[in-house]
């Protein structure tokens, strides 16, 4: 015999993944707004900036707000590889540096 689905367990669960996906968006919002630099905005003027872009009807405008973010969000992901390299690239070298029997000789 099938066990009865427990449609009230399977809506609590769905309604609490929804849940956390609104609670990450907004975060992910409020991330965006400091990464940006939009912070330095009084809330008001930040708000009215948004509705401004949300009222825009102009399909040329919007396509070049999607290019500039775009290449915002290219921008940060070039530098964090070239962060990681960096970071890479000096942990080698120390590695290597400590391991090198020439530099234990000055040190001594």
């Amino acid at each position: 015999m099938r066990k009865p689905r427990d449609f009230d367990a399977e809506l609590k669960a769905l309604g609490d993944k929804a849940r956390q996906l609104k609670e990450r968006k907004l975060h992910q919002l409020g991330e965006l707004v400091i990464a940006t630099g939009a912070d330095v905005f009084p809330v008001e003027q930040l708000a009215g900036l948004l509705l401004s872009g949300v009222e825009t009807k102009d399909a040329a405008i919007k396509e070049g707000w999607r290019k500039r973010g775009a290449a915002f969000f290219q921008r940060r992901a070039d530098n964090a590889a070239d962060r990681t390299r960096r970071d890479a690239g000096s942990t080698a070298k120390s590695d290597s540096a400590a391991s090198s029997p020439g530099i234990e000789a000055r040190e001594n």
